[in-house]
């Protein structure tokens, strides 16, 4: 699919956001003659192959310039790409390539790693389906269709390395294509359960103006996640039984879930998972495990209150920071999480996402800047 943004910027707007350079060294080519010339592009750190919005921009952009212009991918999407690696080689003509650069790397670098931590995640935990709920994070609108179409490269890719559940929908209309759906998905915001003055009572009103869904229900506003998660599931016992309810668990780091304190955490784990807790390594990883917000114990802990009363088929979903890192600890935690919304795919490090083009060719002659010998096509 190409995308919505796929055509930003458009052919008359490219000089005002390529680099200055780039625009003043094709108007020297314009002067002095032009020459087919191969880029060779790559980044300087492993990411998952996720090339598609850039070409299809490049693509796009050369025919309305009736330029004709050669792409070679050298990795398939979803391929796995090693640092330095070129992803692929541009050839054409200098004096329409040039200035397209800027453009070009600003919609591949992102995508790559964003790709690179969504594989990573569901290959941890592979039986957790993923919600992609990132498109309050991103930067605008091209930004949140790089990252939708990241997501779901990442996920195919883990569906084809392990047999990965993977990203099954997003938060918007607008990219929910990218996951093979026609809208994007999510009930309650913490903003109903304030207007409805109780959790039950937002359960009560969700259900009432989308009978047919789904009911997912958010406990932690009043602090009472296992409270409001049992009164809700008494209330719809049917839905409860049927597996058509869910309470996601958004608790924030400044508070333990309710009824856990760091004694009761280690104690939780000790009862599933006692390998976990004696097998962590960081200070980071104890915190996923035994600490604030929606940790491994916070998981476990709710799972238990939840079948302890009945309600062993009501499902869990978690949100909350849930980037590569913490989805390892929750994988060898071996929670009972059903569905985990993340934004956190999202680069932490931008200077990672920094995709790099240099020409290795001008008329047929190889020639590159010293130290770049690596990306001259092998024979």
């Amino acid at each position: 699919m190409t995308g919505r943004n796929a055509l930003r910027p458009s052919r008359d707007e490219i000089g005002a956001w390529t680099d200055r350079y780039f625009d003043r060294t094709r108007e020297i080519v314009g002067r002095f003659g032009d020459v087919e010339v191969t880029y060779a592009v790559f980044m300087r750190r492993p990411v998952v192959c996720a090339p598609r919005l850039a070409i299809d921009w490049l693509t796009a952009t050369a025919e309305a310039r009736g330029a004709r212009i050669s792409i070679d991918p050298t990795y398939a999407e979803g391929d796995w790409v090693g640092a330095g690696e070129p992803m692929l080689y541009i050839t054409g003509s200098l004096y329409h390539l040039v200035d397209l650069e800027t453009l070009y790397l600003q919609k591949l670098g992102a995508a790559c790693v964003a790709a690179y931590n969504a594989l990573t995640m569901c290959t941890d935990l592979p039986r957790v389906a993923f919600l992609a709920m990132d498109a309050r994070h991103c930067a605008g609108t091209e930004m949140a269709e790089m990252m939708a179409y990241a997501a779901g490269v990442g996920s195919a890719a883990a569906r084809d390395k392990v047999g990965a559940t993977g990203f099954i929908g997003n938060a918007t209309n607008a990219t929910a294509p990218y996951f093979g759906q026609t809208e994007g998905r999510g009930t309650m915001p913490h903003a109903l359960i304030g207007y409805a003055g109780s959790t039950l009572r937002a359960a009560e009103m969700y259900h009432e103006a989308f009978p047919d869904q789904d009911l997912i229900v958010l406990v932690d506003y009043h602090g009472r996640e296992v409270t409001d998660s049992l009164a809700v599931c008494r209330r719809f016992p049917d839905l409860a039984a049927a597996g058509r309810l869910g309470i996601r668990l958004d608790t924030h780091g400044g508070r333990y879930v309710e009824g856990l304190d760091p004694q009761a955490a280690y104690a939780v784990l000790e009862r599933h998972v006692p390998k976990a807790i004696r097998g962590y390594r960081t200070d980071t990883e104890l915190k996923h495990l035994t600490g604030t917000g929606v940790s491994a114990a916070a998981i476990w802990h709710l799972r238990e209150s939840l079948d302890a009363a009945g309600f062993e088929k009501t499902r869990i979903v978690a949100s909350s920071g849930f980037g590569p890192a913490k989805c390892k600890v929750m994988s060898y935690a071996k929670v009972p999480v059903d569905v985990i919304g993340t934004g956190s795919y999202l680069p932490e490090n931008w200077q990672e996402t920094y995709a790099t083009a240099d020409i290795v060719s001008y008329g047929g002659r190889t020639s590159v800047k010293v130290g770049r010998e690596f990306l001259i096509r092998k024979q």
